[in-house]
């Protein structure tokens, strides 16, 4: 099940994103695990091996963003909190 938040992705229109990459955290997560079972299970040509590895990139750079996105939020939150709790 999503985390609230975590079905959109973080970087907005426009982005350099290639294909594929619009996937949900959890779901770039489940697959980036995928890939280094693969890799480390062996038996892949050296070209395969070249493909999973940046696959791999590609998805740790979508988590990445998703995480920084939520890192974001959090301090946001906290900002306007620590706002709201100075106000007389």
């Amino acid at each position: 099940m999503s985390e609230p938040g975590m079905t959109e992705p973080v970087a907005g229109p426009g982005s350099d994103r290639a294909q594929g990459d619009e996937l949900s955290y959890e779901a770039a997560r489940d697959e980036l695990i995928d890939v280094v079972r693969k890799l480390e299970a062996g038996g892949a040509s050296l070209a395969e091996s070249m493909q999973l590895w940046e696959r791999g990139e590609k998805l740790a750079d979508i988590c990445q963003r998703w995480l920084d996105g939520a890192r974001a939020k959090v301090e946001e939150a906290r900002r306007t909190a620590t706002q709201q709790g100075d106000a007389p």
